[in-house]
Protein backbone atom coordinates (compact mmCIF):
# COMPACT_ATOMS: atom_id res chain seq x y z
CA UNK A 1 0.00 0.00 0.00
CA UNK A 2 1.23 3.50 -0.75
CA UNK A 3 1.65 6.04 2.02
CA UNK A 4 -1.87 7.28 1.27
CA UNK A 5 -4.96 5.06 1.41
CA UNK A 6 -5.78 5.37 -2.31
CA UNK A 7 -5.20 2.24 -4.44
CA UNK A 8 -5.64 1.51 -8.12
CA UNK A 9 -8.26 -1.07 -9.02
CA UNK A 10 -5.85 -3.96 -9.63
CA UNK A 11 -3.93 -3.39 -6.39
CA UNK A 12 -7.23 -3.26 -4.53
CA UNK A 13 -8.36 -6.55 -6.06
CA UNK A 14 -5.01 -8.16 -5.21
CA UNK A 15 -5.64 -7.33 -1.58
CA UNK A 16 -9.32 -8.16 -1.70
CA UNK A 17 -8.72 -11.76 -2.79
CA UNK A 18 -6.73 -12.44 0.40
CA UNK A 19 -10.01 -12.29 2.35
CA UNK A 20 -12.23 -15.43 2.36
CA UNK A 21 -15.45 -13.38 2.46
CA UNK A 22 -16.45 -9.91 1.35
CA UNK A 23 -19.25 -7.48 2.16
CA UNK A 24 -21.23 -6.12 -0.77
CA UNK A 25 -22.63 -2.63 -0.15
CA UNK A 26 -24.77 -0.20 -2.15
CA UNK A 27 -27.22 2.63 -1.56
CA UNK A 28 -30.82 1.49 -1.75
CA UNK A 29 -33.71 3.39 -3.38
CA UNK A 30 -34.67 4.85 0.01
CA UNK A 31 -31.21 6.40 0.39
CA UNK A 32 -30.00 4.00 3.10
CA UNK A 33 -26.99 1.68 2.69
CA UNK A 34 -27.59 -2.03 2.15
CA UNK A 35 -24.89 -4.58 3.02
CA UNK A 36 -24.74 -8.34 2.57
CA UNK A 37 -21.93 -10.91 2.93
CA UNK A 38 -20.77 -12.65 -0.26
CA UNK A 39 -18.02 -15.03 -1.32
CA UNK A 40 -16.39 -13.54 -4.41
CA UNK A 41 -14.00 -15.03 -6.92
CA UNK A 42 -11.55 -12.18 -7.38
CA UNK A 43 -9.49 -11.94 -10.58
CA UNK A 44 -7.03 -9.00 -10.60
CA UNK A 45 -5.87 -9.90 -14.12
CA UNK A 46 -9.29 -9.12 -15.59
CA UNK A 47 -10.04 -6.40 -13.04
CA UNK A 48 -13.21 -8.10 -11.85
CA UNK A 49 -14.85 -10.04 -9.02
CA UNK A 50 -17.68 -12.56 -9.53
CA UNK A 51 -20.18 -13.68 -6.89
CA UNK A 52 -23.64 -15.17 -6.62
CA UNK A 53 -26.56 -12.76 -6.52
CA UNK A 54 -27.72 -12.47 -2.88
CA UNK A 55 -31.08 -14.10 -2.24
CA UNK A 56 -34.00 -11.71 -1.91
CA UNK A 57 -31.99 -8.58 -2.68
CA UNK A 58 -31.90 -6.62 -5.93
CA UNK A 59 -28.36 -5.39 -6.50
CA UNK A 60 -28.46 -2.24 -8.67
CA UNK A 61 -26.60 -2.22 -11.97
CA UNK A 62 -27.09 1.50 -12.63
CA UNK A 63 -24.94 2.83 -9.84
CA UNK A 64 -21.69 2.16 -8.02
CA UNK A 65 -21.43 -0.68 -5.50
CA UNK A 66 -18.51 -1.83 -3.38
CA UNK A 67 -16.88 -5.00 -2.07
CA UNK A 68 -15.06 -4.82 1.25
CA UNK A 69 -12.71 -7.26 2.91
CA UNK A 70 -11.60 -6.68 6.50
CA UNK A 71 -9.70 -8.29 9.36
CA UNK A 72 -9.28 -7.43 13.03
CA UNK A 73 -7.87 -9.39 15.97
CA UNK A 74 -9.12 -8.72 19.53
CA UNK A 75 -6.38 -8.51 22.14
CA UNK A 76 -7.58 -8.89 25.75
CA UNK A 77 -6.39 -6.03 27.90
CA UNK A 78 -5.61 -3.39 25.29
CA UNK A 79 -7.99 -3.59 22.33
CA UNK A 80 -7.15 -4.81 18.84
CA UNK A 81 -4.29 -5.35 16.43
CA UNK A 82 -3.71 -6.70 12.89
CA UNK A 83 -6.38 -4.29 11.64
CA UNK A 84 -6.66 -4.06 7.87
CA UNK A 85 -9.34 -3.56 5.25
CA UNK A 86 -9.77 -2.83 1.55
CA UNK A 87 -12.79 -1.64 -0.43
CA UNK A 88 -13.14 -1.90 -4.20
CA UNK A 89 -15.75 0.16 -6.08
CA UNK A 90 -17.30 -0.41 -9.47
CA UNK A 91 -20.49 -1.35 -11.30
CA UNK A 92 -21.93 -4.83 -11.57
CA UNK A 93 -23.37 -6.73 -14.50
CA UNK A 94 -25.81 -9.63 -14.01
CA UNK A 95 -25.80 -12.90 -15.99
CA UNK A 96 -27.40 -16.29 -15.06
CA UNK A 97 -27.68 -15.46 -11.34
CA UNK A 98 -24.06 -14.32 -11.14
CA UNK A 99 -22.91 -10.76 -10.61
CA UNK A 100 -19.60 -9.45 -11.94
CA UNK A 101 -18.12 -6.28 -10.51
CA UNK A 102 -15.81 -4.37 -12.86
CA UNK A 103 -13.38 -2.63 -10.51
CA UNK A 104 -12.90 1.09 -11.01
CA UNK A 105 -10.98 2.24 -7.92
CA UNK A 106 -10.08 1.07 -4.42
CA UNK A 107 -9.20 2.29 -0.96
CA UNK A 108 -7.76 0.54 2.07
CA UNK A 109 -5.52 0.42 5.11
CA UNK A 110 -3.14 -2.05 6.74
CA UNK A 111 -2.02 -1.37 10.31
CA UNK A 112 1.25 -3.19 9.67
CA UNK A 113 2.18 -0.50 7.13
CA UNK A 114 0.47 2.62 8.48
CA UNK A 115 -0.09 2.77 12.28
CA UNK A 116 -3.62 3.51 13.42
CA UNK A 117 -2.87 7.01 14.75
CA UNK A 118 -1.13 8.02 11.53
CA UNK A 119 -4.03 6.56 9.55
CA UNK A 120 -6.42 8.70 11.61
CA UNK A 121 -4.33 11.83 10.96
CA UNK A 122 -4.25 11.12 7.23
CA UNK A 123 -8.05 10.98 7.32
CA UNK A 124 -8.36 14.54 8.66
CA UNK A 125 -8.93 16.22 5.27
CA UNK A 126 -11.81 13.84 4.59
CA UNK A 127 -13.26 14.56 8.05
CA UNK A 128 -13.03 18.30 7.48
CA UNK A 129 -14.84 17.94 4.14
CA UNK A 130 -17.61 16.05 5.94
CA UNK A 131 -18.09 18.73 8.60
CA UNK A 132 -17.94 21.50 5.95
CA UNK A 133 -20.64 19.75 3.91
CA UNK A 134 -22.74 19.21 7.03
CA UNK A 135 -22.35 22.88 7.96
CA UNK A 136 -23.52 23.97 4.50
CA UNK A 137 -26.47 21.58 4.65
CA UNK A 138 -27.63 22.84 8.05
CA UNK A 139 -26.77 26.47 7.47
CA UNK A 140 -24.82 26.68 10.74
CA UNK A 141 -21.24 25.74 11.66
CA UNK A 142 -20.86 22.11 12.78
CA UNK A 143 -17.62 21.19 14.54
CA UNK A 144 -16.34 18.47 16.86
CA UNK A 145 -16.72 19.35 20.53
CA UNK A 146 -14.71 18.79 23.70
CA UNK A 147 -15.63 19.79 27.25
CA UNK A 148 -14.37 23.25 28.20
CA UNK A 149 -11.95 21.88 30.78
CA UNK A 150 -10.29 19.35 28.47
CA UNK A 151 -10.29 21.82 25.60
CA UNK A 152 -8.51 24.41 27.77
CA UNK A 153 -5.91 21.86 28.85
CA UNK A 154 -5.32 20.80 25.26
CA UNK A 155 -5.31 24.22 23.59
CA UNK A 156 -2.96 25.81 26.14
CA UNK A 157 -0.94 22.64 26.96
CA UNK A 158 -1.35 23.67 30.59
CA UNK A 159 0.43 20.60 32.09
CA UNK A 160 3.69 21.78 30.50
CA UNK A 161 3.75 24.87 32.74
CA UNK A 162 6.28 22.96 34.86
CA UNK A 163 8.87 24.17 32.31
CA UNK A 164 8.24 27.69 33.67
CA UNK A 165 7.35 27.10 37.30
CA UNK A 166 10.52 25.11 38.08
CA UNK A 167 13.10 27.73 37.01
CA UNK A 168 11.03 30.59 38.46
CA UNK A 169 10.75 28.89 41.87
CA UNK A 170 14.46 28.11 41.75
CA UNK A 171 15.30 31.75 41.04
CA UNK A 172 13.08 32.89 43.92
CA UNK A 173 14.68 30.40 46.34
CA UNK A 174 18.21 31.39 45.34
CA UNK A 175 17.31 35.02 45.99
CA UNK A 176 15.78 34.03 49.34
CA UNK A 177 19.01 32.22 50.27
CA UNK A 178 20.78 35.52 49.58
CA UNK A 179 18.36 37.28 51.96
CA UNK A 180 15.94 38.77 49.42
CA UNK A 181 12.28 37.68 49.33
CA UNK A 182 8.99 39.47 48.71
CA UNK A 183 5.82 37.38 48.61
CA UNK A 184 3.74 39.68 46.39
CA UNK A 185 6.32 40.00 43.63
CA UNK A 186 7.13 36.28 43.92
CA UNK A 187 3.49 35.40 43.19
CA UNK A 188 3.30 37.96 40.39
CA UNK A 189 6.47 36.51 38.84
CA UNK A 190 5.01 33.00 38.77
CA UNK A 191 1.76 34.30 37.27
CA UNK A 192 3.45 36.54 34.70
CA UNK A 193 5.92 33.85 33.62
CA UNK A 194 3.04 31.37 33.26
CA UNK A 195 1.21 33.80 30.98
CA UNK A 196 4.38 34.06 28.90
CA UNK A 197 4.57 30.30 28.39
CA UNK A 198 0.84 29.99 27.66
CA UNK A 199 1.19 32.76 25.07
CA UNK A 200 4.13 30.94 23.47
CA UNK A 201 2.30 27.59 23.50
CA UNK A 202 -0.77 28.99 21.75
CA UNK A 203 1.12 31.25 19.33
CA UNK A 204 3.29 28.29 18.27
CA UNK A 205 0.13 26.48 17.15
CA UNK A 206 -1.00 29.58 15.28
CA UNK A 207 2.26 30.15 13.41
CA UNK A 208 2.94 26.45 12.77
CA UNK A 209 -0.54 26.16 11.27
CA UNK A 210 -0.08 29.33 9.21
CA UNK A 211 3.21 27.97 7.83
CA UNK A 212 1.85 24.48 7.18
CA UNK A 213 3.99 22.58 9.68
CA UNK A 214 1.16 21.15 11.79
CA UNK A 215 -0.96 20.24 8.75
CA UNK A 216 2.02 18.41 7.21
CA UNK A 217 2.57 16.39 10.39
CA UNK A 218 0.74 13.05 10.22
CA UNK A 219 2.51 11.47 13.21
CA UNK A 220 1.70 13.74 16.19
CA UNK A 221 1.96 12.21 19.64
CA UNK A 222 0.90 13.07 23.16
CA UNK A 223 4.02 15.23 23.52
CA UNK A 224 4.75 16.45 19.99
CA UNK A 225 3.06 17.88 16.94
CA UNK A 226 1.29 20.75 18.69
CA UNK A 227 -2.08 20.75 20.42
CA UNK A 228 -3.89 19.91 17.11
CA UNK A 229 -7.01 21.81 18.22
CA UNK A 230 -7.01 23.80 14.98
CA UNK A 231 -6.43 20.70 12.85
CA UNK A 232 -9.24 18.83 14.62
CA UNK A 233 -11.66 21.74 14.24
CA UNK A 234 -12.04 22.16 18.01
CA UNK A 235 -10.93 25.80 17.91
CA UNK A 236 -10.74 28.11 14.91
CA UNK A 237 -7.50 29.71 13.76
CA UNK A 238 -8.86 33.14 14.65
CA UNK A 239 -9.85 32.03 18.16
CA UNK A 240 -6.36 30.64 18.80
CA UNK A 241 -4.76 33.84 17.50
CA UNK A 242 -7.01 35.87 19.81
CA UNK A 243 -6.15 33.65 22.77
CA UNK A 244 -2.42 34.05 22.10
CA UNK A 245 -2.85 37.82 21.99
CA UNK A 246 -4.75 37.80 25.31
CA UNK A 247 -1.97 35.81 26.98
CA UNK A 248 0.75 38.10 25.60
CA UNK A 249 -1.13 41.18 26.80
CA UNK A 250 -1.67 39.61 30.25
CA UNK A 251 2.04 38.74 30.48
CA UNK A 252 3.00 42.30 29.47
CA UNK A 253 0.61 43.76 32.05
CA UNK A 254 2.12 41.69 34.87
CA UNK A 255 5.59 42.62 33.62
CA UNK A 256 4.76 46.32 33.78
CA UNK A 257 3.47 45.91 37.35
CA UNK A 258 6.71 44.17 38.33
CA UNK A 259 8.73 46.94 36.71
CA UNK A 260 6.76 49.49 38.70
CA UNK A 261 7.26 47.57 41.95
CA UNK A 262 10.84 46.32 41.53
CA UNK A 263 11.98 48.15 38.42
CA UNK A 264 15.54 47.84 37.18
CA UNK A 265 17.37 48.03 33.83
CA UNK A 266 18.26 44.34 34.18
CA UNK A 267 14.62 43.31 34.55
CA UNK A 268 13.60 45.46 31.57
CA UNK A 269 16.35 43.92 29.42
CA UNK A 270 15.36 40.38 30.45
CA UNK A 271 11.72 41.11 29.65
CA UNK A 272 12.49 42.51 26.20
CA UNK A 273 14.80 39.63 25.27
CA UNK A 274 12.26 37.12 26.58
CA UNK A 275 9.48 38.65 24.48
CA UNK A 276 11.61 38.61 21.31
CA UNK A 277 12.77 35.02 21.85
CA UNK A 278 9.31 33.78 22.78
CA UNK A 279 7.46 35.36 19.88
CA UNK A 280 10.31 34.80 17.43
CA UNK A 281 10.43 31.09 18.21
CA UNK A 282 7.94 30.34 15.42
CA UNK A 283 6.82 33.79 14.21
CA UNK A 284 8.29 35.44 11.10
CA UNK A 285 10.73 36.93 10.43
CA UNK A 286 12.94 35.20 13.03
CA UNK A 287 11.29 31.73 12.96
CA UNK A 288 14.09 30.44 15.18
CA UNK A 289 12.87 26.84 15.34
CA UNK A 290 12.58 26.76 11.52
CA UNK A 291 16.28 27.65 11.31
CA UNK A 292 17.49 24.93 13.68
CA UNK A 293 17.79 27.39 16.59
CA UNK A 294 14.79 26.16 18.57
CA UNK A 295 16.86 24.38 21.20
CA UNK A 296 18.96 27.48 21.83
CA UNK A 297 15.84 29.66 22.08
CA UNK A 298 14.17 27.26 24.53
CA UNK A 299 17.36 26.88 26.59
CA UNK A 300 17.79 30.65 26.89
CA UNK A 301 14.11 31.39 27.48
CA UNK A 302 13.34 28.67 30.03
CA UNK A 303 16.77 28.68 31.62
CA UNK A 304 18.69 31.92 32.29
CA UNK A 305 15.88 34.33 31.37
CA UNK A 306 13.25 32.71 33.62
CA UNK A 307 15.62 32.02 36.48
CA UNK A 308 17.53 35.29 36.39
CA UNK A 309 14.30 37.20 35.85
CA UNK A 310 12.83 35.74 39.04
CA UNK A 311 16.08 36.41 40.91
CA UNK A 312 16.27 40.02 39.70
CA UNK A 313 12.68 40.73 40.75
CA UNK A 314 13.41 39.58 44.29
CA UNK A 315 16.76 41.36 44.62
CA UNK A 316 15.55 44.61 43.08
CA UNK A 317 17.94 44.44 40.12
CA UNK A 318 21.01 42.68 41.50
CA UNK A 319 22.65 39.96 39.40
CA UNK A 320 24.81 37.06 40.53
CA UNK A 321 26.73 34.14 39.03
CA UNK A 322 24.92 31.65 41.26
CA UNK A 323 21.47 31.82 39.57
CA UNK A 324 23.12 31.86 36.14
CA UNK A 325 25.14 28.70 36.82
CA UNK A 326 22.08 27.03 38.40
CA UNK A 327 20.13 27.78 35.23
CA UNK A 328 22.53 25.91 32.93
CA UNK A 329 21.48 22.30 33.70
CA UNK A 330 17.83 23.36 33.70
CA UNK A 331 18.32 25.10 30.34
CA UNK A 332 20.02 22.09 28.75
CA UNK A 333 17.41 19.61 29.98
CA UNK A 334 14.45 21.68 28.78
CA UNK A 335 16.16 22.10 25.41
CA UNK A 336 16.47 18.31 25.28
CA UNK A 337 12.71 18.01 25.81
CA UNK A 338 12.20 19.95 22.57
CA UNK A 339 15.06 18.05 20.90
CA UNK A 340 13.52 14.62 21.53
CA UNK A 341 9.98 15.82 20.80
CA UNK A 342 11.13 16.98 17.36
CA UNK A 343 12.19 13.46 16.35
CA UNK A 344 8.71 12.09 15.48
CA UNK A 345 7.83 15.40 13.77
CA UNK A 346 10.85 15.47 11.49
CA UNK A 347 9.18 14.25 8.26
CA UNK A 348 6.30 16.72 8.50
CA UNK A 349 8.71 19.46 9.58
CA UNK A 350 10.93 18.78 6.56
CA UNK A 351 7.95 19.03 4.21
CA UNK A 352 7.03 22.40 5.75
CA UNK A 353 10.60 23.75 5.59
CA UNK A 354 11.06 23.52 9.35
CA UNK A 355 14.77 22.65 9.56
CA UNK A 356 15.04 21.39 13.12
CA UNK A 357 18.12 19.52 14.32
CA UNK A 358 16.53 16.05 13.85
CA UNK A 359 15.63 17.12 10.30
CA UNK A 360 19.19 18.22 9.60
CA UNK A 361 21.13 15.36 11.18
CA UNK A 362 21.22 11.56 11.07
CA UNK A 363 19.89 9.24 13.74
CA UNK A 364 23.38 8.56 15.09
CA UNK A 365 24.20 12.25 15.26
CA UNK A 366 20.92 13.02 17.09
CA UNK A 367 21.40 10.22 19.63
CA UNK A 368 25.03 11.21 20.17
CA UNK A 369 23.93 14.82 20.57
CA UNK A 370 21.55 13.81 23.35
CA UNK A 371 24.35 11.98 25.19
CA UNK A 372 26.76 14.92 24.88
CA UNK A 373 24.13 17.42 26.05
CA UNK A 374 23.19 15.41 29.17
CA UNK A 375 26.86 15.04 30.08
CA UNK A 376 27.19 18.82 29.70
CA UNK A 377 24.18 19.42 31.97
CA UNK A 378 25.47 17.23 34.78
CA UNK A 379 29.03 18.47 34.20
CA UNK A 380 27.92 22.08 34.65
CA UNK A 381 26.20 21.10 37.89
CA UNK A 382 29.26 19.36 39.33
CA UNK A 383 31.62 22.14 38.22
CA UNK A 384 29.31 24.70 39.82
CA UNK A 385 29.46 22.86 43.14
CA UNK A 386 33.24 22.34 42.94
CA UNK A 387 33.75 26.02 42.15
CA UNK A 388 31.68 26.99 45.18
CA UNK A 389 29.01 28.70 43.08
CA UNK A 390 26.31 26.11 43.85
CA UNK A 391 25.54 24.55 47.24
CA UNK A 392 26.59 20.97 47.96
CA UNK A 393 22.94 19.78 48.21
CA UNK A 394 22.58 20.69 44.52
CA UNK A 395 24.29 17.36 43.80
CA UNK A 396 20.91 15.77 44.58
CA UNK A 397 20.17 16.39 40.90
CA UNK A 398 22.56 13.54 40.07
CA UNK A 399 19.79 11.18 41.24
CA UNK A 400 18.18 11.76 37.84
CA UNK A 401 21.10 10.26 35.87
CA UNK A 402 19.28 6.88 35.49
CA UNK A 403 16.38 8.70 33.79
CA UNK A 404 18.78 10.28 31.29
CA UNK A 405 20.26 6.85 30.57
CA UNK A 406 16.76 5.42 30.01
CA UNK A 407 16.00 8.13 27.47
CA UNK A 408 19.28 7.61 25.62
CA UNK A 409 18.77 3.83 25.48
CA UNK A 410 15.22 4.30 24.19
CA UNK A 411 16.02 6.74 21.38
CA UNK A 412 17.77 4.47 18.91
CA UNK A 413 15.31 1.51 18.82
CA UNK A 414 12.26 3.82 18.68
CA UNK A 415 13.68 6.51 16.42
CA UNK A 416 11.40 5.66 13.49
CA UNK A 417 8.41 4.67 15.63
CA UNK A 418 6.67 7.85 16.86
CA UNK A 419 4.25 5.92 19.06
CA UNK A 420 6.95 3.73 20.59
CA UNK A 421 8.90 6.94 21.25
CA UNK A 422 6.06 8.40 23.36
CA UNK A 423 7.15 6.60 26.52
CA UNK A 424 10.72 7.82 25.94
CA UNK A 425 9.47 11.41 25.55
CA UNK A 426 7.49 11.01 28.78
CA UNK A 427 10.62 9.93 30.67
CA UNK A 428 12.55 12.83 29.15
CA UNK A 429 9.94 15.33 30.38
CA UNK A 430 10.09 13.78 33.86
CA UNK A 431 13.88 14.08 33.74
CA UNK A 432 13.65 17.85 33.41
CA UNK A 433 10.91 18.09 36.04
CA UNK A 434 12.62 15.88 38.63
CA UNK A 435 16.00 17.51 38.08
CA UNK A 436 14.47 20.94 38.62
CA UNK A 437 12.51 19.84 41.68
CA UNK A 438 15.66 18.35 43.21
CA UNK A 439 17.46 21.67 42.76
CA UNK A 440 14.47 23.41 44.32
CA UNK A 441 14.65 20.95 47.22
CA UNK A 442 18.39 21.59 47.51
CA UNK A 443 17.84 25.33 47.99
CA UNK A 444 14.99 24.65 50.38
CA UNK A 445 17.52 22.64 52.44
CA UNK A 446 19.91 25.58 52.22
CA UNK A 447 17.25 27.93 53.62
CA UNK A 448 16.44 25.52 56.43
CA UNK A 449 20.13 25.02 57.26
CA UNK A 450 20.78 28.77 57.27
CA UNK A 451 17.90 29.24 59.71
CA UNK A 452 18.63 26.28 62.01
CA UNK A 453 22.42 25.87 61.83
CA UNK A 454 23.97 28.96 60.23
CA UNK A 455 27.51 27.69 60.80
CA UNK A 456 27.16 24.56 58.67
CA UNK A 457 29.26 24.84 55.47
CA UNK A 458 26.97 24.54 52.45
CA UNK A 459 29.39 25.68 49.73
CA UNK A 460 32.84 24.31 48.99
CA UNK A 461 35.57 26.85 49.60
CA UNK A 462 33.40 29.25 51.59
Amino acid sequence: MRSTTELDARAGLERLRTYPFQVLTWVGPDGYPVSVAVEAAVDPATGSARFAAPTGLAVPTDREVSLTGSHIRPQPGYGYDERRHVTVWGRVAAADGTLTLAADHAWGWDEAEVPFFEYSERSLPQSRKYFDALSRERGTPVRPKLSFGFLTLRATRLPFLTATIVPVLLGILIAASDGAFDLLTAVLTVVGASFVQLAINVSNDVFDTAQGADDANVTPTQFSGGSRVIQYGLVTFRQMATLATVFFVAAAAVGLVLLALRGSPALLAIGIVGFVVGLGYTAPPLKLVYRGLGEIAVAVGFGPLMLLGAYVVQTGGSLSWEPFVASIPIAVLIALVLYVNEIPDRRGDARAGKRTLPVRFSREAVVTGYRVATIAAYGALVLGVVAGLLPIPALLMLLTVPLALRVERGLRPNYDNPYGLMSVMGVNIRLHLYAGLLLVAAYALVLVAEAVAPGVPLFLGR
